[in-house]
């Protein structure tokens, strides 16, 4: 028998994205901090949970590292990174007194941060929350998926690079989804390629394919390869909205095709 959510603060939630990966270093948190912002220039209102505990990057990838977080009657309130109010985000970051501080936890303690990050964030209307998650399947990710499945649509974007080691552990993790019942929208292959700023001409600088080939033999939708580019680097690096400023660069094209599909599966998939 399914649980069944109470009101409170995910109520308002329309849909929930949970970006994975079995291997560390594939660029989950890049990729949920630009799907973030081409949703939001979809006019999609959007949250960003970054439940990287040990690796919280995702403040400093959007300008928002040192940013207070609040209490309301509701819970915690989640710090704005634009003007408009139209993306939220909530991170251990905030919480730490020292940004070089690092977060030296065991299980239950985790899972407490884990569980308290569902329940009192106070998000309020959001039409998508994408929740950036550590590498790995482990039971940070149990809780995760735990604590938030009672509250759906719930469904999960899997990161890849090209390489076949990458591969191999990100074909693990579709089997984590399998086994906790878990949606998966489709697959991302990061990294696919050097794109040069200055002839626009892309370089296989590991090697190809890897993601849309794992994508077919699993039988899970290939939602497209994002290349390396220096300026959408600059960008995370600079706390920048790459998906703003670089509208005719390789990367900007991938990820904004990666976004319409995600606006178009996630209901489909989660009907």
């Amino acid at each position: 028998m399914e649980a069944v959510a109470e009101p409170g603060n995910l109520a308002d939630v329309r849909n929930i994205i949970l970006v994975l990966s079995g291997k560390g270093g594939v660029g989950k948190s890049t990729i949920s901090t630009e799907l973030a912002l081409a949703l939001r220039h979809q006019g999609k209102k959007v949250g960003i949970l970054d439940v990287d505990l040990c690796g919280p990057s995702i403040p400093h990838m959007l300008r928002a590292q040192g940013k207070a977080v609040h209490q309301c009657d509701h819970g915690w309130v989640p710090v704005f990174v634009d003007q408009e109010q139209s993306i939220s985000l909530m991170s251990v970051g905030f919480l730490l007194e020292n940004p070089d501080e690092a977060v030296v936890w065991r299980g239950p303690k985790k899972h407490a941060l884990i569980k308290q990050f569902v329940s009192d964030v106070a998000w309020g209307e959001l039409d998508y929350l994408v929740v950036d998650t550590p590498p790995g399947t482990s039971d940070e990710h149990m809780a995760t998926v735990e604590a938030l499945r009672p509250y759906g649509p719930l469904g999960a974007l899997v990161v890849t690079t090209p390489q076949a080691v990458s591969v191999g552990d990100v074909r693990r993790e579709l089997t984590f989804c399998r086994k906790t019942g878990l949606q998966v929208i489709g697959l991302i292959e990061n990294m696919s390629g050097f794109a040069c700023p200055h002839c626009a001409e892309c370089t296989n600088v590991f090697s190809k394919g890897g993601g849309e080939e794992l994508a077919q033999l699993a039988g899970v939708p290939f939602l497209g390869s994002v290349p390396l580019d220096p300026q959408l680097t600059r960008s995370l690096e600079e706390g920048r909205d790459f998906i703003q400023e670089f509208p005719k660069s390789a990367a900007y094209s991938a990820l904004s095709s990666i976004a319409q599909k995600v606006l178009h599966r996630m209901p489909a998939l989660l009907s």
